[in-house]
């Protein structure tokens, strides 16, 4: 029996969510098409201008997120440059949307993400070839030089890139089906979310194929993929053009999305984003580079209106789960699934009120921490705009000692009893384990 069969004749097994004599095929296709319900009721509950826009900005970084993970979560392979296949699709799909309204070809704009696709696989072909070759450290530094080729190169080559102006297009004056332009929001967003859907499908199909298979076992162990048969450096290069090709789609959406695509989106920074994203979220588990991408784009748009060094805060969040949750939120949330398995409902409570007891010192240590990272700031940087900064709705006048003890008290104090409640944590998560370990005996 080969793995993918061997794959799909577990699912029985694990489905415990479905009663018994369900075909697998439904079984397959009910988490995807609750999915698909869940993205087109989405807009009737945010139905607002911002959250409809923040909604397109999670999907495209979803995509995004996850053809990074087949670099990193799957195949081991560490990039500091993979926005160059996500701005290059996009900037490859505005020129198609500018062609195809010049030249008025009967091109629907529902297929333009196809050319940012082709345009992500291309380049991902092209320089992959040359930094597959390596991996580990080389393959990373290699990949962080060609980003940097590719932004200088942004800047450069006016007549493709467009300066730091960048190149810009309209999406409503392409051909209209179905009576729609895709000037409002609503419908970029269903255009982005059907994208969306379809990559997260293709993704996860693609992971569960026994060339998906070999791309872990040459992340834990190239000697001996290649001891079996299997070439380390073609599963690598062929793992990192199908990763440049979904990043090009993302970056086609995007494209569709603003009507302009600039230097930015080849930067250093779009590829920190996307890894920032993955991590966070768990690069070991397919669900992890979903939930990072919505954490991070709603942080990024919630913190950079509220703050000013937003971008600390990311990095200090990003230390903090390397540190202490370097499998990411996914990690933490499927650690979980053993107690779900065995129904130890009972020690699952005891656990969540644990939690809950851990969470308010937890909450007391950050907001001591935000007071003296904003304090600090507005002392170093907006000192001219007077004393008084505003925080939590409080005045707060810097020049003054009681501001600085109470954050200082708060932070370390805080810190301090958040300290005292990981006994009582690691003590209820110890009960769950030998319930859950007992009810599994039991089985």
């Amino acid at each position: 029996m080969s793995d993918a069969a061997s794959e799909i004749a577990k699912l029985p097994a694990r489905g415990a969510l479905y009663p018994a004599g369900v075909p697998v095929a439904v079984r397959l296709a009910a988490p995807w098409l609750a999915l698909a319900l869940l993205f087109a009721l989405l807009p009737l509950v945010f139905a607002s201008g911002s959250a409809l826009t923040m909604l397109s900005l999670m999907g495209i970084m979803i995509v995004f997120a996850l053809s990074y993970n087949m670099l990193l979560g799957e195949t081991g392979l560490l990039s500091f440059g993979h926005a160059v296949y996500y701005g290059l699709g996009g900037f490859l799909t505005v020129h198609a949307m500018n062609a195809v309204i010049h030249d008025r070809l009967p091109v629907p704009l529902p297929l333009l993400p196809l050319v940012g696709a082709a345009g992500g696989l291309l380049f991902g072909i092209i320089f992959g070839s040359v930094s597959t070759r390596r991996a580990g450290t080389a393959f990373a530094m290699i990949s962080l030089g060609l980003g940097e080729l590719v932004a200088s190169s942004s800047l450069i080559l006016r007549g493709f890139f467009g300066g730091e102006e960048g190149v810009s297009t309209n999406r409503t004056k392409l051909l209209h089906v179905f009576g729609l332009n895709f000037g409002p929001q609503i419908q970029v967003y269903y255009l982005i979310a059907a994208w969306c859907l379809i990559c997260m499908a293709a993704m996860y199909a693609l992971r569960r194929t026994p060339f998906g298979r070999m791309c872990n076992a040459v992340r834990e162990n190239a000697e001996r993929a290649q001891f079996v048969g299997y070439n380390p450096r073609v599963v690598r290069f062929i793992a990192f053009s199908l990763a440049g090709l979904f990043a090009g789609i993302a970056g086609a959406l995007a494209a569709i999305n603003f009507e302009l695509v600039n230097s930015a989106a080849v930067g250093a920074e779009q590829s920190g984003l996307v890894l920032l994203a993955a991590y966070i979220g768990g690069i070991g588990n397919f669900a992890g580079p979903v939930i990072g991408a919505i954490i991070v784009t709603w942080l990024e748009g919630m913190l950079s209106d509220v703050t000013d060094v937003w971008q600390l805060y990311f990095g200090l969040l990003f230390i903090g789960m390397v540190m202490f949750a370097p499998q990411g939120v996914a990690g933490l949330v499927t650690m979980h699934e053993p107690l779900w398995q065995a129904r130890a409902y009972g020690s699952m409570l005891r656990l969540a009120l644990t939690y809950l007891i851990a969470l308010l010192p937890a909450l007391l240590c950050l907001a001591g921490a935000i007071l003296i990272v904003e304090m600090t700031y507005h002392v170093s940087v907006q000192a001219s705009e007077g004393p008084t900064v505003s925080l939590f709705h409080l005045a707060l006048n810097t020049r003054s000692a009681l501001p600085w003890a109470a954050a200082a008290v708060l932070a370390g104090g805080g810190f301090l009893l958040f300290r005292l409640t990981w006994t009582l944590v690691g003590a209820a998560w110890h009960d769950a384990s030998v319930e859950a370990g007992g009810a599994g005996r039991a089985k």
